[in-house]
Formats: structure tokens, sequence, C-alpha cells
């Protein structure tokens, strides 16, 4: 067995049907008073749901947060805080909200009830990535991870089937990234392979029926193993990618990493055989190739494949190249300009993964 190291990350879990009902008990457990509320403005309602289950005792609500985390969103919020005098934060939401907690957080010191409805995962990250003049940066420090998460299925229950299928996906992504990370070790493997299975299990049965409230619960479940791997160990290739191509390009977050994920897996295959195996297994009909296994899920959740559908130029295809070998991550794979650029073309293009890259 490779010599290992394992930190465990220390954080709150609070996992299962109804379990929103659970959070005045936590606020009192934290002896908090006056929590900020957060929200995107999409959902200010569920925002309103938690003031209404907090009995109207909160700071406020800033209902502003968005994608990328610029950073002018959250001098605004730093403001409303001061102002409102609130001590501490809590979020509802996406990625999107999730970021903007964090970013106050880490500023301010104020605790961190995170509540999330999609599959993203930030929720277990000490990771915080904030976009300034038109460049994502990313920073990880054990203070941006959130102290309590409360995952309750039933907020889940509305994701639109489209929405839970690439979220699902950019769970995954942090789960096999794990499986091959530098400082990768046998508990996050064990952990990216059984949240793998849950959501590739999971997520065909929602688009089936999204109403069904056993695969909504096995994606959620998935999704806490999958943001525990993306929090513990580090990421390679295709994160990179997707902070070039989200940061630079406004590309939708889950979007991008639904259609990046099988072409980054395609390039790094051949330095990571036994990932490849162990991705193969978690993944149905996969035939043993994990690759097949990936293109088969996202041929059955009906996504979107092509960049060139949200936006993005063929003209853009040198200019992410360029930023993507520039300052590279760690990667199992040494990174080459010419096969990333087919890579990149692939993704814009929307072609079915390759192991020929």
């Amino acid at each position: 067995m490779q010599s290992f190291e394992y930190n465990a990350n220390p954080g709150r879990v609070i996992f299962g049907s109804g379990s929103l009902k659970k959070l005045p008990d936590e606020v009192a457990r934290l002896n908090l008073k006056a929590p900020l509320l957060l929200s995107t403005p999409q959902q200010i309602e569920q925002a309103e749901s938690l003031k209404a289950i907090l009995n109207g005792k909160v700071a406020g609500l800033f209902t502003e947060a968005t994608m990328h985390t610029p950073s002018h969103i959250t001098d605004k919020a730093l403001e409303y805080a001061k102002e409102q005098k609130a001590d501490s934060v809590i979020s509802i939401g996406g990625g999107s909200t999730i970021g903007l907690g964090k970013a106050i957080s880490i500023r301010t010191g104020l605790s961190h009830i995170c509540i999330p409805t999609t599959y993203a995962g930030s929720e277990m990250t000490p990771i915080l990535g904030e976009t300034a003049e038109g460049q994502k940066k990313t920073r990880s420090d054990p203070k941006i991870l959130p102290g309590t998460v409360i995952y309750d299925v039933d907020l889940t229950m509305t994701l639109p089937p489209a929405l839970s299928a690439t979220s699902g996906v950019n769970a995954i992504a942090h789960a096999v990234e794990a499986l091959y990370a530098r400082n990768t070790n046998p508990i996050m493997c064990l952990l990216a392979q059984e949240g793998i299975k849950a959501l590739a299990e999971a997520l065909p049965d929602i688009i089936q029926d999204p109403s069904s409230q056993a695969a909504r619960s096995k994606a959620l479940y998935g999704a806490w193993l999958c943001g525990t791997c993306l929090g513990s160990v580090g990421m390679a290739l295709h994160h990179k990618l997707c902070h070039t191509l989200g940061g630079s390009f406004n590309m939708p977050h889950a979007e991008t990493h639904t259609i990046v994920l099988p072409h980054a897996l395609s390039y790094n295959a051949p330095k990571i055989p036994e990932a490849m195996k162990q991705l193969a297994l978690a993944l149905p009909e996969s035939d043993g190739d994990a690759i097949k296994g990936l293109n088969v899920l996202l041929a059955k959740l009906k996504v979107k494949r092509g960049l060139q559908d949200f936006g993005m130029k063929e003209a853009d295809i040198d200019k992410a190249a360029d930023i993507a070998v520039s300052n590279p991550y760690w990667n199992p794979r040494e990174i080459e300009k010419g096969p990333i650029r087919e890579l990149i073309r692939r993704c814009w293009a929307g072609e079915e993964a390759r192991a020929d890259l």
C-alpha cells in the first residue's frame, strides 16, 4: 500500500427529510442571535421561509448572491452585515450563495450555517473561489469551511431535472479527481467511489421521475460524499479548465463541469490506470471502460455537451488553451498545449469523449 496522510475536516452535518426544522435548535446551540440570511434573487422565497422558521429573529436578508462570487457583491453584503449587526450568516442555495457566505465568514469570523439546495458540494470545502476584474482566484483556508451543514432532501425536490443533472455531474467531478489526486488516500477513494455510484444511479432516476424521494435522497447523499472529497484533497486538470472557462469566459458553472469531465478524464487516462478501474466499477454500464460509462451517463441525462451552446466562440479556444496551460495545477499527466487545445475544441464542439488525446 502507498504511504499517505489523512486529514479529516471538522464540520457538522444534519441530514434527512425535514431537517430544516432543526435550524432554530442549531442557531440556539451556537448561541447566535442575529443571523444574516443569504440567497440569490431567484431563491428569495426560500430565504423568506428560513425567516419564518426562525420566527423573524434575523439580522436581515441579503438576496444578491451571484455566480463566481464577484468581489463587488461581497463588499455590498459585508456593508449590510455590519449595518444590521449580524452575528452569523446562513446561506441557502447552491454554490453562488454558499460562496458568498464563505466570503463574508472568512473576512469577519462570523459563524456560517449552510443549507444546500443543489448537489454542488461547496458546503463541504474549505475552498473559496472569487472573481475580481475578470479573473477567478481560489484560496483554501480551514476557516472557510462552514461550521454546520443542513441537508434537507425536501429542498431539492423542486430542483429542475436539467439542473439536477448538471449539478450532480459537477459533484461527480470532485470525486473523480479525488481518485487520482496527488494527496489522495484510501478513505477518500472509498468516499469517492461511493459518492460517484450513488449519483450515477440516482440522477437518471431523477430525470425519469423528478418527484422520487428515494432518488433525491440518494443523490444528496452522493453529493455530500463528493463534496467531502473536494474539501479534502487537491484537484487537477478538470477543475483548472472549469475555472478558466467559468472565470474568463463566464460559462455556467455546473454545465461546464458536465461538458469538460469526460474529456479531462480521457486526457489523464493513460497515467491513471488504477483510478480508471475504480471509476469504471462505480459507473453503471461502463463495461470496464470509465470513459464509456461517463458517455452513457451523460446520454441518459440528456445534457448539452458543447460549450458553444452556452455562447463560447470558436475564436476563444486558443485563448482558453493559453490560460489553461499558464500556471497549471498539479496533474498526473504533464500539461501539453496541443492536446489541451484539442480537448477544449472537443468541449466547444460538443463531441463525445474518446481516449485518444
